[in-house]
Parts: structure tokens; sequence; C-alpha cells
């Protein structure tokens, strides 16, 4: 139990001690509203989703990730709109962050369009000491606290019913939540970048393959490259794997219900020193659509 917490602690410490990256996700091609505001509006219909992800399941004070988002194109119009919530807690911490997005769109080509978005978003840091086992309770930098810092983040994102590119910076502040004893920032919000991109081929009438790749960039951190390959099978069932570059193996699951109904599983193995202290991450969600007769969607996407 000593070493697990030992490990978790060293871990956080030299995340939050100089820059707190954004929520991770494997589903990522489902909840890209998220990390990129363009993405609103842009599956044609008002999209909901619900997300829970927890992480290293079995580690003390391991990351869990609850997400709520909803997003919808406004009728007649070229414009997109979409509200966010995150709950994030690690160790001793905990952060939500509320998010509203606005997209506007423009046709490049006969089946292609490209968005431009802006995010608003309000985060709230909360640090309980009550959770910690301090040898000096005392520590200014290890005192409870309570923050709210705004935000703004743009994105832009090309897309068709094929495939999709998008490139963004979800928050553009790098913001300072909590300082030690002589006025040092100890927790600092990272500029996150990130560019995505996927692809579906028809490889039959009843087999369409995606692959997909996600690079996230921030200072102070290892470059993330995830990519991925998924199978949807008539259209109903998606089967596929990922690999998260020099950190997990992914195999991923999901199952169209309904024209509105679609539920996802993804389940992650670590391949660093990680595997020996965890039991893997397990991610879930629930997306329900309500389509709309003036720009239907005329078969299940990927994203």
């Amino acid at each position: 139990m000593k070493t697990r917490i030992l490990i978790f602690v060293l871990m956080l410490t030299g995340m939050v001690s100089f820059a707190q990256q954004d929520s991770q996700y494997t589903q990522y091609m489902y909840n890209t509203i998220t990390i990129n505001p363009a993405y609103a509006g842009s599956r044609g219909a008002m999209s909901i989703l619900g997300l829970y992800r927890t992480q290293w399941v079995g580690l003390d004070g391991a990351p869990k990730t609850a997400a709520v988002s909803v997003h919808t194109p406004i009728n007649e119009t070229n414009l997109g709109v979409g509200v966010s919530f995150i709950n994030d807690e690690i160790g001793p911490t905990t952060e939500n962050a509320i998010s509203v997005d606005v997209s506007y769109t423009v046709p490049v080509g006969e089946e292609t369009k490209l968005s431009f978005g802006l995010k608003g978003t309000g985060n709230f840091f909360n640090l309980d000491n009550g959770k910690l086992n301090a040898v000096n309770q005392s520590d200014p930098s290890l005192q409870s606290t309570n923050s709210f810092k705004p935000n703004i983040g743009a994105g832009v994102y090309l897309h068709s019913n094929k495939y999709y590119v998008g490139l963004s910076v979800p928050s553009f502040i790098e913001n300072k939540n909590k300082y030690d004893a002589n006025n040092v920032a100890v927790y600092t919000e990272a500029l996150n970048y990130y560019l995505i991109g996927g692809y579906v081929f028809d490889l039959s009438p009843s087999v369409k393959f995606k692959p997909a790749v996600l690079t996230k960039m921030v200072m102070g951190a290892p470059l993330q490259i995830d990519g991925s390959a998924n199978f949807m099978l008539w259209d109903k069932l998606v089967l596929g794997a990922a690999y998260r570059w020099d950190a997990a193996f992914s195999a991923m699951a999901g199952f169209q219900i309904s024209d509105q109904l679609y539920a996802g599983y993804a389940y992650d193995h670590e391949t660093t020193n990680l595997r020996n202290y965890n039991s893997g991450s397990h991610e879930i969600f629930l997306r329900f659509e309500l389509f709309s007769n003036y720009n239907k969607i005329i078969s299940p996407r990927f994203f």
C-alpha cells in the first residue's frame, strides 16, 4: 500500500508542480467537443453524451473523470453551440470545468465543411488536505484551497462524412491556481495542443474501417500520440484497438442500439511500470441524438 501511495505521489508531484494536463480519453473521437469547440453541431443533430473513466484501477488516488456534453447545430444557420461539464478527481485534488462552445461552419467543397470554434471555460479547483498524510500539516503549499479561473480556447475542424482533421487549443490562458510559501506557483494550467484526424474506408457494404490518430502536445510533458483502428459492422457493431505511445494498449467496442442511442466501452492496459500496480483503465459512454429533419444523418458515423 505504501509503495502504491509513494508512486502516485511522485507522479502527481511531477504533474501538478509544473503543468496540469487536460483530461485523457481513449474514445476521444466520440467526445471531441471537449477538446475542439469547432466540433459543436458538426453531427447535424442535437448530440448528448455522458462519459465516465476510471484510470489505473487499484492505485490509490488514481484519476477519475466524468464528462457530460450537449451540442447542436442552429436550425437554418451556419452556427453550432454546445455546453460541457467535466469533473476530474486526482488524489487530493478535484477540478470541475464548465464550458460553452460556439462554432461557425462554411462549405469548402461538395461534401466538405470547415468549422471554426471558440470555447469559454470556468475552472473550479479544490485541494483537500484531509486526503493527504502530510508530515508537516502546517506546510502552506499543502493547505486546502479553492479557486475559480476563467479561460478561453479555439479550434478548427475540417470534415465530411468520410474524414476529419482538427487542430485546437482548448485553453489559452496558463492560470496559476496555487502558490507555495515563496509565492511560486505549484499548480499551473498548461497549454494543450491537439491535432486529430481520421478517415473511413468502405471495405464492403457491411464493413467500414477507420484509422485515426490524436497528437497532444503539452509543455513539460512527453508528446502523446494515440493511434486507433476501428471496424464498423452492419452499421451497428464497432470493434477496435488503440495504442497510446509508450503508455498503453486499448480495446474498444460500441453498439448502435437504435438510430438515436449508441453505447461504447474501452479498456486500457498499461505498458509502463505502472502495470505492476494497477489492473488497467475503464471507460464507458452513452450518446443520445435527436435528429433534425433538415439535416438528418443518413447512416451512423465513427465521429
